[in-house]
């Protein structure tokens, strides 16, 4: 009886002791895209990094613009220059 006892006292995680699974981060768009990505020289002058496809887009007046897509400053659409 007393082996039968000690064997399911030691099986029994206690408190700290058990091992404790890591909490899970939300998943947010820059985190999805953590590998992979580009340098774009931007419109303002500035470099910015971009995970999504550079595109061209048409302006308001029927041109049309590069833009680079989902950017690490958390710009969905950077105008780059040309």
């Amino acid at each position: 009886m007393k082996v039968l006892t000690l064997a399911l006292l030691f099986s029994l995680p206690i408190g700290p002791l058990s091992p404790q699974k890591p909490l899970r981060q939300p998943t947010t768009q820059m985190t999805r895209h953590a590998k992979g990505g580009r340098w774009y020289f931007a419109a303002n002058g500035h470099a910015v990094y971009c995970y999504g496809p550079g595109m061209t887009v048409p302006r308001a007046n029927g041109d049309l613009q590069r833009v680079a897509t989902f950017c690490r400053d958390g710009s969905a659409v950077v105008p780059l220059k040309d």
